[in-house]
């Protein structure tokens, strides 16, 4: 009796997961990503951003992201097609200068043509190389 109980359900699992049909990339929306690390720059992630780290929310309908630089806000039009993904010019931003660690954000953004998802995590990546991790924080 156990072993068909186990049969079932496990049956079942594969049947649920066969026939799901929400894509890795869907996770990129509903939430707030904040960044948790950038390669790149001889200055120590937490030196690059004391306060607050940089954010990013994804609108599928508008295929724009938006968020902070940790500094100002900004947003820009994203392109996704399977696991590439490309940013335009940011749009309308506020004109803080908050020690330049925000722009050396915003040009590694412009650079970015791919995404991964690893242990709940976002990575963009130049090539197969994650540039930046993003953690899920509450919106």
């Amino acid at each position: 009796m156990k072993t068909a109980v186990f049969l079932f359900a496990s049956t079942m699992v594969l049947v649920v997961s066969c026939n799901s049909s929400t894509s890795p990339t869907e996770q990129l929306y509903g939430v707030t990503w904040e960044l948790e690390y950038m390669s790149g720059p001889r200055i120590a992630f937490d030196g690059l951003f004391p306060n607050k780290k940089p954010q990013l929310t994804f609108e599928k309908n508008e295929n724009r992201v938006a968020g902070t630089d940790s500094c100002n806000g900004y947003s820009a039009d994203y392109t996704l097609e399977g696991n590439s993904i490309s940013f335009g010019e940011p749009g309308p931003t506020t004109m803080m200068f908050c020690g330049g660690s925000e722009r050396q954000f915003l040009q590694l953004m412009k650079k970015i043509d791919g995404l991964s998802f690893e242990e709940g995590k976002l990575n963009l990546l130049i090539g197969d190389i994650p540039m930046m991790r993003f953690k899920k924080v509450a919106p």
